[in-house]
């Protein structure tokens, strides 16, 4: 075990099984020191997660539904009262209904624009205000999120938008909370083999794709982007905030294919 997360306390929100980027970023945190906690959803999700949660070392585990009022305040009354205060929280949660992964854009409805927007970005900041008074010495705040802000990406449609809100978001909160000493920041990894990603139609020819494309010729690891989020919670980042950190072997830098593949 090395230290760069020695006494640090982080809330982990979004494991979903072994292969999730909560859970890669939860095991390289605990490798370097840190205590941890556990959110999940429902019972069925909560199997899943206690195993992985007691092979850390933890046994801290709330049942969170982050659209649930009652629910997000029992969950930071419950962190209060053991721990007194947090280090840091991983938010790696989104959704979206996937039958409107598919198609076009300009037929998202109403209902799941709304749903989507909710869940993937205002879940965000809700959880940022309810970190703060947990946070008097100052902190970190971590988010996911993906190219398909910014860039149009098949059958990413209103996630790209819930992105491209919440890393917008990222910003505003990077400049609310900065004199609190919290840095808050998101990490964009390319196409990962996880359950969230599964969902998305054509998740293997994007992830063939990038992983052929990229400089790199490989996509991220979740080893890679656990380290990436060890170095933005430690103290190794302390002045890095309000940032995209993309951890996707370089393919964002490309403006078409490689010659080879077009």
């Amino acid at each position: 075990m090395a230290d760069l997360m020695s006494g640090k306390r982080g809330l982990i929100m979004g494991v979903a099984n072994e292969r999730s980027i909560a859970w890669g970023i939860a095991s390289a945190m605990a490798s370097e020191g840190a205590e941890l906690a556990f959110s999940y959803q429902g019972e069925a999700f909560g199997r899943r997660v206690k195993p992985l949660a007691e092979s850390l070392g933890s046994d801290l585990l709330v049942d969170v539904d982050v659209s649930d009022e009652d629910s997000m305040e029992k969950c930071f009354n419950l962190i209060g009262d053991r721990w007194g205060g947090l280090d840091f929280i991983v938010h790696a949660i989104a959704y979206s209904d996937k039958n409107e992964l598919t198609g076009r854009f300009i037929d998202t409805s109403k209902e799941n624009f709304i749903n989507s927007l909710s869940i993937s970005c205002f879940s965000f900041i809700d959880i940022a205000r309810r970190a703060v008074p947990l946070m008097p010495n100052g902190g970190t705040l971590l988010t996911l999120t993906y190219q398909g802000s910014n860039r149009v990406t098949p059958f990413y449609n209103v996630m790209g938008a819930a992105k491209a809100a919440l890393e917008s978001s990222v910003r505003y909160l990077a400049n609310d909370l900065g004199p609190n000493n919290i840095r808050v920041n998101a990490i964009s990894p390319g196409p990962m083999k996880t359950l969230a990603g599964a969902a998305i139609g054509g998740a293997r020819k994007t992830f063939r794709h990038t992983e052929s494309n990229a400089p790199l010729r490989s996509n991220a690891t979740l080893n890679a982007v656990g380290g990436t989020a060890v170095y933005l919670a430690s103290e190794m980042g302390l002045y890095t905030t309000g940032e995209i950190i993309r951890v996707d072997g370089g393919y964002h830098v490309l403006g078409m294919p490689l010659s080879e593949n077009i």
